[in-house]
């Protein structure tokens, strides 16, 4: 896919959209086809950003030779071998391999996760997958959801309790210091979060033998499918989980830097309101990595605003590596936020990576069922993965709230 043409195409259709935004959008005929126009851009959006990951997957894939997560590296021989022990288990069970191969997948059997009766039972217990596999599940969750790519990531070899110490140090400042005279002291002030490592299964994924047998990548197609369903509920609690019982989320956890008033409208926002976003943020934080995050429907109105020379806040990108901006930073797009709404908590801007950290335990496990479905002739797959997120810089980040009422 030519991804230069398309933001070719997507450039030229911004500067149509902009062209009915400017005409005011006088009838409905013009309201529908600036709808249309608006539709269009998100599509291309989406195909960009799509072609993007698989050019970088085909890099990082076709150079992988050991785990990037910690552990032991492995050599090409070692990991392809392992790989292709773990694909035939995957196709046929634990039964199908030979002595040794058998061996290199028990060497892997993760106790923790048993049936209580499943002694020699195909659905016995779980087995950590190779570093491969649990890669290409990450990088489905990253495109999933941009919080794994936006927010500090560190792994743990377990999932024992982790205190994760915060600061904030803005506001203290030096000192003169007259001749011969002692130098006070002033401390950091730190505080300290827990980070945990909530349990989160993939639910159950179905195949059928047939399918088993006769795919030429199933281990390709089941990282993807149980990426895909994790990084789901993962994105969501990481961006608004309510903590305790799972992750403290960003925007549930960040503080509220700009509240929309007077004649704001619910559905729209201004050109002020970004302003004054932006404006929240601690200038110490000015050099570092700042963006927005908001939900789609943010975007769209975000599409529309016009600074006092009457340009576009809004400019798509037209080069690889650039992304699209507003108001001059970069935009993340995340619809695990809220909708623009009354009330609600759509717009967010900082520096993501300084604010949060996301905690992963190495591991990822993955169960294969025979038994349970082998009247349908069809194997199950059920992963679990352990990971908690936490706000670490409540400085670095402010969120948007619009008012209870217009």
């Amino acid at each position: 896919m030519d991804v230069q043409k398309l933001r070719d195409q997507r450039a030229n259709l911004w500067e149509q959209a902009k062209a009915h935004l400017d005409g005011g959008l006088t009838s409905g005929e013009d309201l529908a086809k600036y709808q249309a126009m608006e539709s269009d851009l998100d599509a291309f959006d989406a195909k960009i950003e799509a072609a993007e990951r698989a050019d970088s997957r085909e890099s990082r894939y076709g150079q992988l030779e050991a785990p990037i997560f910690g552990g032991t590296p492995a050599g090409k021989g070692d990991a392809d071998h392992l790989g292709s022990v773990f694909n035939s288990f995957l196709r046929r069970g634990m039964n199908a391999l030979n002595s040794d191969d058998r061996a290199l997948m028990e060497s892997r059997f993760d106790t923790s996760i048993q049936n209580a009766a499943g002694v020699g039972s195909g659905a016995a217990g779980g087995y950590t997958v190779p570093a491969l596999f649990r890669d290409k599940i990450v990088e489905t969750q990253k495109a999933r959801g941009p919080m794994f790519q936006e927010a500090e990531v560190i792994v743990t070899d377990t999932g024992a309790t982790l205190p994760w110490p915060t600061n904030d140090d803005t506001a203290n400042v030096g000192a003169l210091l007259a001749e011969n005279a002692q130098a006070t002291e002033q401390d950091f002030t730190f505080g300290t979060n827990s980070v945990e490592a909530y349990m989160y299964t993939s639910k159950i994924v179905r195949a059928s033998l047939q399918f088993m047998q006769d795919h030429p990548a199933p281990d390709a197609w089941l990282a993807r499918k149980l990426g895909e369903r994790l990084g789901r509920i993962h994105n969501q609690h990481f961006t608004t989980g309510a903590g305790t019982t799972q992750p403290d989320g960003i925007v549930t956890s960040a503080t509220v830097g700009v509240t929309g008033t007077g004649s704001f409208a619910t559905t729209k926002l201004t050109g002020d309101n970004l302003i004054d976003l932006t404006e929240a943020i601690d200038p110490a934080y000015a050099s570092g990595d700042l963006k927005f995050m908001m939900h789609q429907t943010a975007r769209a109105a975000a599409r529309k605003l016009k600074d006092s020379q009457g340009q576009y806040l809004w400019q798509p990108s037209l080069q690889a590596g650039i992304p699209n901006t507003l108001a001059g930073y970069p935009v993340v797009i995340n619809n695990d936020m809220a909708t623009l709404a009354t009330s609600s908590k759509s717009v967010l801007f900082g520096n993501i990576k300084d604010a949060y950290l996301i905690r992963m335990v190495k591991d990822v496990t993955l169960l294969r069922l025979v038994e349970r479905y082998a009247d349908y002739l069809q194997v199950g797959f059920l992963a679990f993965s352990r990971v908690d997120g936490t706000l670490q810089d409540a400085n670095a980040v402010r969120v948007f709230q619009t008012t209870a009422a217009a």
